[in-house]
């Protein structure tokens, strides 16, 4: 088997080995120039830690609640799409090592094993990621199901009226997997080019079929299944379908969070699609703090994208997250060591986020505080 990696970024060249190249670079890629998606890392590595001496961290105490849910640490899994092309067991294996670590694990509206499959699997806490469809009975139908097999939340994405260019699945002709919530439903798999042209040309006309011509199917789904005209009054339409809590996923701004806090969401997400959507927006951990000083403590606040290390767990965590959401990385140890490389992905973060606590002086998590960090824009400030 070789040697065993020892971080993140090992695991991810052993997923890089594992896989076809067209499904690494479905997982590995980001929109357009990959600009946002090289600043979701990077971006982390600007920002210093001020740690505190001669504080007493014998012991660590790294447990939270997450909408009222107890978990070991604040670490979730992010809700990625097609577990299936990582390993053939897909989602259920990934919801197995969430319970194993005793983590929450947000199930993506576009997985390739169903609702109730992954609910049956394990006694994970679950959020489920809900894409609003242009058949609303569709979402509401998928909503119901979740609410039924025991997920706890929905994930409202709100950053996908269109799906981002991903020139990597356009280069390899990139071509989705069935999707089994919704079969019986709308066509969920394609073999061959042809059969999508023509299901497109009945459907949604010429402008659809011309997207394939660009060589990936995943475009011309979202544009059969994405809903554009998806807008802030539609949440009290969600709201009115489910007694769930609703948070909403995509929020990069201010005024934004400011929104959804009118809307009575019950948490917001900062995320910029793992940089999947649209390029140069800011890396989230340097939209983080705008959104978390909007939101004064109202609601529970949780971050996504480019959470590599231990370290970057906590400068989210100084910077006002609840918790962090883990996409890629997830993915990189399935594909690498299936259910076992999920568990060591976690395991690996929440073993470093424990020693930068020791190391930074803060016993709980609730001893993170801003003070803790140092970021760029304290420099700035600093100057004037």
């Amino acid at each position: 088997m070789g040697d065993e990696p020892v971080n993140v970024k090992e695991y991810q060249e052993l997923a890089k080995q594992a896989l076809p190249k067209m499904y690494y670079d479905f997982f590995a890629g980001g929109a357009e120039d990959e600009h946002t998606l090289r600043q979701n890392v990077e971006a982390f590595k600007r920002i210093t830690i001020r740690p505190r001496i001669l504080e007493d961290v014998s012991k660590i105490d790294m447990s939270t609640t997450i909408l009222g849910y107890k978990t070991s640490a604040p670490i979730m899994i992010a809700p990625t799409s097609m577990h299936k092309l990582a390993h053939p067991e897909g989602e259920i294996l990934t919801a197995k090592a969430a319970a194993a670590c005793n983590v929450i694990m947000g199930l993506s509206f576009s997985a390739t094993c169903t609702i109730e499959e992954v609910a049956s699997s394990c006694n994970a806490v679950r959020f489920f990621q809900l894409y609003v469809h242009k058949r609303r009975d569709i979402s509401a139908l998928m909503v119901k199901r979740a609410e039924t097999n025991g997920f706890k939340a929905i994930l409202l994405t709100a950053d996908s009226p269109k799906l981002g260019r991903r020139e990597a699945d356009i280069k390899n002709k990139m071509i989705a997997p069935q999707l089994k919530n919704f079969v019986g439903l709308m066509s969920t798999q394609v073999h061959d080019v042809s059969e999508i042209i023509i299901f497109c040309m009945l459907r949604m006309g010429w402008e659809c079929c011309n997207l394939l011509s660009k060589g990936s199917n995943l475009e011309a789904f979202a544009s059969m299944s994405f809903d554009p005209s998806l807008s802030w009054k539609d949440i009290a339409w969600l709201k009115s379908i489910t007694k769930l809590p609703i948070l909403i996923k995509g929020v990069l701004t201010l005024e934004d969070a400011i929104k959804a806090m009118e809307v009575g969401v019950e948490g917001i997400i900062v995320s910029n699609h793992g940089a999947r959507q649209l390029d140069y927006t800011p890396a989230t951990i340097d939209a983080l703090e705008q959104v978390v000083l909007a939101v004064q403590g109202r609601i529970p606040v949780l971050f996504d994208g480019g959470v590599r290390r231990g370290t970057d767990v906590f400068k989210a965590l100084a910077l006002g997250a609840q918790a962090v959401m883990i996409g890629r990385p997830v993915v990189y140890g399935l594909a690498a060591k299936g259910e076992y490389g999920v568990k060591r992905v976690i395991e690996m973060l929440k073993d470093e986020l424990e020693l930068t606590m020791a190391l930074s002086g803060c016993p709980t998590l609730n001893d993170i505080t801003r003070n803790h960090v140092g970021t760029q824009s304290d420099i700035r400030h600093c100057r004037l």
